[in-house]
């Protein structure tokens, strides 16, 4: 049979391509001329099965899909399901119906669970539909369970309260947080239920616990300085402070009734933390020993403001926060220690699994650390992580997972979904996911021999290991945090790696063990040695920080595009959570996000910036900032600057111009009381020569206690006014009047725009843009930007709170 097909092929050479040998017993075939159809048609045949064969084999995505699933990678995107829902329900604009969320919930659970076993997309986006209602119910179940009362509007009172806790400062002042219990004169008819109020008068502190009273000037926590930045009023709804302020003179102690059991457990552990805080500071004097007491238990405020600022430029800022860093040092010294202190009884460590007591000591430690530094959300978030590790070593399984830092989130996420919105939960995770992910990569490289070193074996050992492994954890740690510091912040520090580099091998070595002995040994009063280590490593710490900042290397960046930093963010993720080529998604992402954060013709400065409060207003002209202060709030100002990256700042030019004013005499409730009334002729006089002498130096001018002019690029007349006999006088001659007081009037009735006190508690700080084109430069075309964008969310509705009235006022369309 195969002599048949032999013969067949010998028949037709050309059909099969078979040449005769001798060997096969045949001559050679006789060449037939080919045919030029058939030829070119074979090469190309030929050509194209060549490249075929090149060409690498198409794939789809489904094998990816199946890689990641049976990693497990897919319950990573659970956290990331619930924030993205919770996010969502915070930036919205007004309340959505709990109802319909529940029903949504309800209605994609089904399908989620039926696809939970699919490797494919479709059970991601089913568990994605399914869990993003969830993160937005439970956003609006913790919103409904604190309900925080903030204060409406600025007061003056005595109040009456319960101390829960206080901090001191480097000068001695005194911030108590209070519970209120009583306020008169006047009598509030909506009372937050707890204050923070600072005591810089020199008196005898108040015990925790304790009756407090006085005269004390109340704040509602302010706004976003500009839209788009922090909001503190949000922070501190959450936090449950409802109003910031201070004591006009020495509070006052008086008796109080017991307390409930909680209150008193928590009354108990804040005294604990106080006098820890002054034993700590007692044995370490100076910056060093307000920097110790930080790390034990986070009480920053007796720190000089010049170290902080060191400790900023220096990329040492998250040190003094507890964070996970403090809590990974202070658990790994005690599983070291502990561990090394069991192997050396004889026989112990045969007998007894040393790995796992050492774990359940280091989780009791933990614990009592995180009930002594306050419970602040970046320790608690730390403290949840550290105890997810060590509950893992405890199970035998591995401490340091993706899988462990999920379980984390979802336990933060589930109890406070607000975290979600804080930078210190973004910072933290992105940290952590980060570092992870590039411990997996170092740990499944390829492995090859090592050398010994030669004549330099310790410095390329065990020395260029150490310096290696902080060398690389602060590239990691800085490029993931890169883009959060940018978003919240709008600074990096520019030699961060550098300040990282110097300082963390005495944190990691002297500072923190040290310190965690210092506080083992405190029952027994041998803590003095240990702590006066800490105290000399926390010097050599602030000299390298305060160097390190001298080189002037901080980035001010400004704002970026929300669409920049959500790309960034988001790709980074995926970037370190996948492990297939889908993960090249996310690097897509990040390089979308920086074309779109450089991206040429985004959001213009705008030309006038005015404060919340109506006191600070700010005109922009290209490399210079003139204000109407000389010495503006560095709290809002400094948002301003790096926001908005502004340029040097002019100072007002003071004036006095004598006799502007009147005293006259008017009968209010049947008695005389003088009132103020501005000379008109002199007043517009001054107000005119203002003006003129604003348009030739480009700065405000102002009349002292009277008003301040100035003109913009744009041709716009601005007043500031700080005495309301001059109002008339500013309305006529201006386009914009800004009032930092709380006036029933709405407009000027010569057409000026006019902003109040009470229109900009509704709106916030305002921008003013103008138009575009030569036509549009009047101010009433130009864009006002609000920094409030809703008054509908809890933590913005006290804005529309009557006090006269006791109700809300409905949201008008123009807040202005």
């Amino acid at each position: 049979m195969a002599e048949g097909k032999i013969a067949e092929r010998e028949e037709a050479p050309e059909a099969y391509g078979w040449r005769a040998t001798v060997e096969h017993g045949g001559a050679p075939p006789v060449s037939l001329p080919p045919s030029p159809r058939r030829t070119w048609s074979a090469r190309l045949s030929r050509m194209v099965a060549r490249l075929g064969s090149r060409l690498p084999e198409r794939r789809t995505l489904a094998p990816d899909f199946a890689q990641e699933r049976a990693h497990g990678h897919f319950f990573l995107f659970v956290p990331v399901f619930l924030g993205v829902g919770a996010a969502l329900w915070f930036a919205i604009a007004s309340d959505p119906s709990p109802l319909m969320l529940g029903l949504l919930a309800f209605a994609t659970f089904w399908p989620a669970w039926r696809l939970r076993h699919r490797e494919d997309w479709t059970a991601l986006a089913a568990g994605g539909v399914f869990l993003i209602p969830v993160g937005m119910l439970l956003a609006a179940a913790e919103s409904q369970r604190l309900d925080t009362v903030i204060l409406d509007a600025p007061v003056t009172t005595e109040i009456a309260g319960r101390v829960l806790s206080r901090e001191s400062d480097e000068r001695g002042a005194i911030r108590y947080r209070i519970a209120l219990e009583t306020t008169r004169d006047p009598a509030l008819k909506r009372m937050p239920e707890t204050v923070t109020l600072l005591a810089r008068s020199r008196h005898p502190s108040v015990p925790i616990g304790g009756g407090i009273k006085g005269r004390a000037r109340l704040n509602p926590p302010s706004g976003p300085a500009l839209a788009g930045l922090n909001d503190f009023a949000f922070d501190a709804y959450f936090a449950g402070n409802g109003a910031v302020g201070y004591f006009y003179s020495k509070p006052e102690t008086f008796p109080v009734a017991q307390a409930r059991m909680t209150d008193r457990i928590r009354q108990e552990i804040a005294t604990w933390r106080n006098n820890l805080t002054e034993h700590i500071r007692g044995r370490i004097g100076g910056d060093a020993g307000a920097i110790a007491a930080a790390l034990v238990t986070a009480e920053q405020r007796a720190i000089d403001p010049e170290t902080v600022e060191a400790l900023r430029q220096a990329g040492l800022a998250h040190v003094l926060a507890i964070s996970g860093l403090n809590m990974v040092l202070a658990a790994g010294t005690f599983l070291v220690g502990a561990r090394v202190l069991m192997a050396a009884i004889p026989g112990f460590a045969e007998r007894y699994p040393v790995r796992k007591i050492a774990a359940a000591g280091a989780l009791v430690m933990v614990t009592l650390y995180i009930l002594v530094s306050g419970g602040a959300i970046s320790a608690v978030r730390s403290w949840i992580m550290i105890c997810v590790m060590l509950v893992a070593v405890l199970a035998g399984r591995s401490a340091i997972s993706l899988r462990n830092v999920a379980i984390s989130a979802i336990l933060i996420l589930a109890a406070t979904p607000s975290a979600v919105t804080n930078p210190g939960f973004q910072m933290s995770y992105a940290a952590t996911l980060g570092l992870v992910a590039g411990y997996a990569a170092w740990r499944e490289r390829p492995v090859r021999r090592e050398s010994r070193g030669g004549p330099l074996r310790l410095f390329g050992g065990s020395l260029g290991r150490l310096f290696g492994g902080l060398l690389l954890s602060s590239l990691i740690g800085g490029f993931a945090t890169l883009i959060y510091s940018i978003g919240h912040f709008h600074r990096i520090p520019a030699y961060g790696l550098a300040g990282n580099l110097f300082a963390m091998p005495v944190i990691s070595t002297i500072v923190m063990p040290f310190g965690l002995i210092a506080v083992l040994l405190m029952p027994f009063g041998l803590d003095a040695v240990p702590f006066a280590i800490m105290g000399k490593g926390i010097e050599w710490m602030i000299a390298l920080s305060n160097w390190v900042a001298g080189w002037k290397g901080e980035v001010v960046t400004g704002r970026i595009p929300p669409l920049a930093f959500l790309l960034i963010g988001v790709g980074g993720g995926l970037v370190c959570i996948l492990r297939t080529r889908l993960r090249h998604v996310g690097a897509l992402l990040v390089l979308s996000g920086i074309g779109v954060a450089f991206s040429p013709g985004g959001r213009p400065a705008p030309e006038v910036l005015v404060s919340e409060d109506g006191r600070l207003v700010a005109i922009l002209s290209g490399e210079a900032t003139a204000t109407n202060r000389v010495r503006p709030p560095g709290f809002i100002y400094d948002q301003w600057r790096r926001a908005l990256r502004l340029g040097d700042l002019v100072k007002p030019d003071m004036r006095k111009t004598a006799g502007l004013t009147l005293e006259t005499e008017v009968k209010a409730e049947g008695r005389e009381q003088p009132r103020r009334k501005a000379d008109r002729q002199k007043a517009k006089a001054a107000l005119a020569g203002a003006i003129d002498a604003s348009k030739k130096t480009g700065r405000f001018v102002c009349e002292a206690k009277a008003f301040c002019a100035a003109v913009s690029p744009s041709g716009w007349r601005i007043v500031t006014i700080e005495d309301t006999a001059f109002l008339g006088v500013a309305c006529d001659g201006s386009d914009l009047v800004v009032v930092p007081f709380a006036l029933r009037l709405d407009t000027c009735r010569s057409g000026a725009r006019l902003m109040t006190a009470r229109h900009l508690r509704r709106s916030g700080a305002m921008e003013i843009q103008p138009a575009e084109g030569e036509a549009s430069s009047a101010l009433s075309n130009a864009e006002f930007t609000a920094a409030v964008g809703t008054l509908s969310r809890p933590w913005s509705r006290h804005r529309t709170y009557d006090w006269r009235k006791a109700t809300f006022e409905p949201e008008a369309d123009d807040q202005l």
